[in-house]
């Protein structure tokens, strides 16, 4: 186990604090004397340093890149170890304080507001990578630890860990909220490759979902606890560690980008590729609207039509085999204009424009915002709800390039408006509801990887059915009777 001196420097400062802060045991106060008491205990755990009721902290806090507005909670509270996070639980479970986690605050559906107001707890000074097994090909972080962080960490050592939603998200932020991003088509999403997680409960009680110190390739023991939380959205715990799988880095890379006649011939070659066997890396779709956003924004020259990025990751041999196998499905289908790269420089700037999608996107209304929404539907739904939907931004006026992970089904729109034009953030809410509603009548789901958060909650309800939201409730009053986990998402 390769525990670093500051890790265990900063254990023994939170036991010494725990020990010095036994009275805050004591006392049940609910009331907004409540508040005040909770924080001098805050304070006393944690030090003047970790904890924070200033106006701006709170407001930075209070929202995360989703278009909901800004929902500060009463006070800010910064752990430095499992053992902090525990004991300040316990606090807001005696004074009936909602508590709020929040990793980086890149989530897209106001899932870290403080509708209640309460305690955020900021998870950024726990950002230790804690052990890495590289015959095990697995690795436990703390909630601070980024994704980018966590490779950069591992870059010496031949393994990474491949699961990219886009943003620098935090590790255990991207379980709760159950991530995914381009690779998902070939290494999964978090719910694949999450072996176990600490989880502290809203009574302060810490579990860890598959044993402590577990970190089997599989398992049948028992429920499946990790994968109650992981896509909770800290509604019921706060995960404080995870165990991650990891993979080897691939021998060789190549990189494609391919155009086509149509939305339908591009999907139909993913769903062919896909038949094929072929293990591909990436699919990613841009269609028109978002390919001339790319262009301008970039200065590139790729065909104003639904275009597909691939990824393929293999031995020098097999990937020799993989592009060839691919070119022929694509050419069948009407695709061209490939152009392919190797190196890392090339293959870096033919995905430049996929990586920018959402600032080209911003660039075609100057001093707008921009919101992404997300559905995912089964393959053969794709063309259908893709054309569905680019009709219905057409006869709304409104601005929503599409991209996606095509061979997964999930897509994005990524909606530009005016804020301050409340016609327009009405017509852009309308038609939300329709894309979601749309997606769950061709049997998909109302969000893929972005999660419920405040915007999708009576989705939720229409896709899950009563039953299922039932037990959701059941399983929500059991682990958090009080109603103090992130109050309000999700249920």
């Amino acid at each position: 186990m390769l525990f670093t001196v500051s890790r265990t420097r900063r254990l023994l400062q939170c036991v010494s604090r725990l020990l010095q802060c036994r009275y805050i045991q004591k006392g049940h106060t609910q009331t907004n004397g409540g508040l005040k008491k909770a924080i001098s205990a805050f304070t006393s755990l944690c030090g003047e340093d970790g904890v924070s009721t200033g106006e701006t902290v709170r407001e930075q806090h209070g929202r995360d890149e989703s278009v909901h507005r800004c929902r500060p909670p009463d006070v800010v509270v910064f752990p430095r170890c499992v053992e902090e996070v525990s004991a300040l639980a316990k606090i807001c479970y005696r004074h009936n304080l909602p508590i709020i986690p929040f990793g980086t605050g890149t989530g897209l559906e106001g899932g870290v507001g403080a509708l209640k107001g309460g305690v955020c707890f900021s998870l950024r000074k726990m950002d230790q990578v804690l052990d890495v097994h590289q015959e095990d090909f697995d690795v436990t972080v703390e909630p601070g630890v980024t994704r980018k962080a966590l490779n950069s960490y591992l870059r010496d050592t031949g393994l990474w860990f491949p699961v990219d939603p886009g943003a620098d998200a935090s590790l255990c932020g991207m379980a709760a909220t159950s991530a995914s991003g381009t690779n998902a088509v070939h290494y999964g999403t978090m719910r694949e490759n999450v072996l176990n997680l600490e989880v502290v409960l809203a009574d302060g009680s810490v579990v860890h979902t598959a044993g402590k110190g577990r970190r089997p390739r599989k398992s049948a023991a028992g429920y499946n606890l990790t994968n109650l939380f992981v896509g909770s959205e800290g509604t019921l715990g706060i995960i404080t560690k995870a165990t991650l799988r990891l993979y080897g880095i691939p021998e060789a890379v190549v990189s494609a980008v391919c155009s086509f006649p149509s939305v339908q011939a591009a999907v139909d070659s993913t769903v062919h590729v896909l038949q094929a066997g072929v293990p591909i890396a990436r699919i990613e779709f841009l269609d028109d609207v978002m390919v001339d956003a790319c262009n301008k924004f970039n200065s590139l020259s790729y065909p104003v039509t639904p275009t597909l990025f691939l990824e393929f990751h293999g031995t020098e041999d097999s990937l020799d085999e993989q592009v060839r196998t691919t070119e022929e499905i694509t050419s069948a289908n009407g695709g061209a204009d490939f152009q392919w790269a190797r190196d890392e420089g090339t293959r870096a700037r033919l995905w430049k424009a996929r990586h920018d999608a959402w600032y080209a996107a911003l660039a075609l209304r100057p001093g707008c915002k921009a919101y992404a929404t997300d559905v995912c539907v089964p393959l053969s739904r794709l063309p259908h709800i893709i054309v569905e939907t680019k009709e219905d931004l057409i006869q709304n006026g409104l601005t929503g390039p599409i991209a996606g992970h095509v061979g997964d089904g999930n897509f994005h729109c990524i909606m530009v408006l005016d804020p301050d034009d409340s016609d327009e953030v009405q017509r852009v809410h309308q038609f939300t509801e329709r894309l979601a509603r749309r997606a769950l009548a061709l049997e998909g789901t109302c969000t893929g990887e972005h999660g419920v958060g405040l915007g999708k909650r009576a989705l939720l309800r229409e896709e899950m059915g009563p039953g299922a939201m039932g037990v959701m409730q059941s399983l929500k009053e059991s682990l958090d009777p009080k109603n103090l986990m992130n109050p309000g998402k999700v249920l």
